[in-house]
């Protein structure tokens, strides 16, 4: 099915669903060899000035996740998780809201990996923390079940990345795996808060999320091109309700709080956001690490349950 679907993308066709599923399958599965990975890869990426389509991105990330190790919980989970990719360098914003969010009763399952472009990703961070990494599904359960939190390390539990994973590095673009790790979680979260990098990705994944099963979910740009909702500027949302799809922005002055700047919110290496979050839970916290986890806690996410 990949050469057809090549040399498709190649005359500048879209692929369906069931087009898209069928090659990622064949990928995942090590059925193809890398010279072809590479050249569907860098075809599908370059297919037009936009992202893949809804449809292509949905098979891709359900044939993923069909292959990856699940875990199968009786719980609704929620998922902090961002693209990555805005070349921000922010402080693990995400991981630490992941935190708050299941301290207030919510079970989290926060799917991540290591840093890729920034300088320290969620597992890099929690690693720091002392947390371990290599979980089983039947360690994560229970860590659900008496913490309200998990980490699903997608190098553990998405095997078949081997397949491609050096093939990215050589490509050296962006490619349709950038936007998949955040949609493969092997808890399939029913709730979802999702960070992008390029706000024409807003509805494209909010509408994919809705095909992967999704409830209720709100896919994020901060204007300022962060991949989060930001405090530095107003944030692009779509929101997913039950099959419905909302766009508006959101301005964190009108909840009471004033811009700060980018580099406030910068982390650095892994050691020092490690450093970033125990500040935050001491309540030796900066003044702007502090308003932009809550509001990346904010009431609206909440309110689903």
């Amino acid at each position: 099915m990949i050469q057809e679907a090549i040399k498709k993308i190649v005359d500048k066709q879209d692929l369906t669903f069931d087009e898209a599923y069928q090659v990622m399958s064949e990928i995942m599965n090590g059925q193809t060899s890398p010279t072809q990975n590479a050249a569907f890869l860098a075809a599908l990426s370059t297919k037009s000035s936009r992202s893949e389509t809804i449809e292509e991105i949905s098979g891709c990330a359900k044939a993923m996740r069909d292959c990856a190790t699940l875990i199968h919980h009786p719980f609704e989970v929620m998922d902090i998780v961002g693209t990555g990719g805005d070349g921000s360098n922010s402080f693990n914003i995400s991981t630490t809201a992941s935190f708050v969010v299941a301290a207030s009763g919510i079970k989290v399952a926060k799917h991540g990996n290591r840093a890729a472009s920034s300088k320290s990703g969620t597992a890099d961070c929690l690693e720091a923390l002392g947390l371990p990494l290599a979980k089983t599904p039947e360690q994560n359960i229970e860590m659900l079940e008496k913490t309200n939190f998990c980490f699903c390390f997608a190098q553990s539990y998405h095997p078949s990345m081997k397949y491609v994973g050096g093939i990215r590095k050589e490509l050296g673009i962006r490619t349709v795996f950038n936007i998949l790790g955040p949609l493969t979680n092997p808890a399939k979260p029913s709730y979802q808060l999702l960070g992008v990098y390029d706000e024409s990705l807003l509805e494209i994944l909010a509408h994919t999320l809705n095909e992967l099963g999704v409830k209720r979910a709100m896919v994020v740009y901060g204007q300022d091109k962060l991949d989060e909702i930001s405090l530095s500027a107003p944030t692009s949302i779509c929101e997913l309700n039950d099959g419905q799809v909302t766009r508006y922005t959101f301005d964190p002055q009108s909840i009471g709080f004033t811009y700060c700047t980018k580099e406030d919110l910068r982390g650095g290496h892994t050691r020092r956001k490690c450093a970033n979050h125990q500040r935050y839970f001491s309540r030796k916290n900066q003044r702007t690490k502090t308003p932009s986890c809550l509001v990346k806690c904010w009431s609206r996410p909440l309110s689903w349950w």
